[in-house]
């Protein structure tokens, strides 16, 4: 096969969970050709599709195009854009929409989007007519190496992120890499911050080659892109086969998130820090809380944020810290994270890049001080 055909055909992942299992498509043109992809799992010709404003903007015209070329019939719901639509305001409106427009438990919703819509469509789907079958097609490149694998739904609430949610498994994921050429540079970059956390967490050769090739990647590589997508998928799908339910390993890929979601929650999950950028500012927390600790070299510490300051990302508190925020206000929100067993934090830390690790074993007080020295541009 020559090079140029091996571009044009998608790369194929299954993440394996028996008669669960689902297989992730990537590759540019799959919106084109989602017709055909979708008729595969639909059990009659019609399809749910839920979308926000601004990719019913630029994609959802084309994609209904492409259904309707393969005979499904579809039925479009956007909603607002942007993380306060993760809500149980949005989740009932999405609901009642779903129902006035006689959908039935055999039906298939899709969520055309980003991470927002792929949480909360697929949550819809885990409880409307107590289970509907979905699938995910991510529009930005947060969702297609991330949230758009491995089940995971959700809304936020006050106390937190994603605390309301369920586990319930797609059917299929088409991942177009060619979409990802409409986004604005910094949803690039808050979707280079997972694709970086799998090097971190895991595959220290997969970050040097971030390292020699983030930013062709964001510079608009397709090559790039589909190496970066291909490979965050594989490792999200070999963690997700082995522990489905988040019990152990699978914890790792909450890099950063702990760290991270406290600071969205700070302010307010909006538009001020991005999902990707408050991981990014949380990762380089992580690694550095384990260089104070000694469990991390520090030159590891550096080596993290150095490349993520590289590309664009915020990586110092210091710099993105609003007005009123403390290190006790940082850890109340730290509290919330499902990952609290008997009152005491579990963190992802690091002993060095590509090896991360669980702990149970850093109290709040320890964690408090670390954060106020962050705040205060000591740490």
């Amino acid at each position: 096969m020559s090079t140029a055909a091996a571009r044009d055909e998608p790369a194929s992942l299954q993440l394996a969970l028996g008669e669960r299992s689902y297989p992730i498509l990537v590759g540019e043109g799959l919106l084109a050709a989602a017709g055909a992809h979708l008729k595969g799992v639909l059990k009659r010709p019609v399809a749910f599709v839920v979308t926000d404003a601004n990719v019913a903007r630029l994609h959802l015209e084309a994609f209904e195009g492409a259904l309707a070329r393969t005979g499904i019939k579809t039925h479009r719901i956007v909603l607002q854009a942007g993380e306060g639509t993760k809500t149980f305001d949005h989740l009932a409106r999405l609901a009642d929409a779903l129902l006035d427009a006689g959908c039935e438990r055999a039906d298939m919703l899709v969520a055309l989007g980003g991470g927002v819509i792929g949480d909360l469509v697929g949550f819809a789907a885990s409880i409307l007519r107590r289970g509907m079958d979905f699938v995910q097609v991510p529009t930005t490149l947060l969702a297609q190496v991330d949230s758009s694998v491995g089940g995971k739904t959700g809304i936020n609430t006050r106390q937190g992120k994603n605390l309301v949610g369920s586990f319930h498994q797609p059917r299929l994921v088409l991942a177009d890499t060619g979409v990802l050429d409409t986004l604005p540079r910094r949803e690039l970059l808050a979707g280079y911050a997972e694709v970086a956390k799998y090097g971190l967490i895991g595959d220290e050769p997969f970050f040097a080659w971030l390292e020699g090739n983030g930013a062709a990647l964001l510079a608009g590589d397709h090559a790039a892109r589909r190496h970066a997508i291909v490979t965050s998928c594989a490792m999200k799908a070999r963690i997700v086969a082995a522990d489905e339910r988040e019990t152990g390993e699978r914890a790792l890929l909450n890099l950063g998130h702990t760290f991270g979601h406290a600071l969205e929650a700070e302010t307010g999950f909006g538009d001020a820090l991005l999902h990707g950028e408050a991981v990014a500012a949380g990762m380089v927390l992580a690694f550095r809380l384990s260089a104070r600790l000694g469990l991390c070299p520090p030159a590891h510490a550096e080596r993290a944020e150095r490349h993520l300051a590289a590309v664009g990302l915020p990586t110092r508190l210091a710099a993105i810290r609003g007005p009123g925020w403390t290190a006790e206000g940082l850890v109340a929100h730290m509290r919330q994270d499902k990952k609290v067993a008997q009152g005491q934090p579990t963190l992802v830390l690091a002993r060095g890049v590509g090896r991360a690790f669980l702990t149970r074993e850093v109290e709040w007080e320890a964690l408090r001080a670390f954060l106020a020295d962050a705040l205060a541009g000591r740490a």
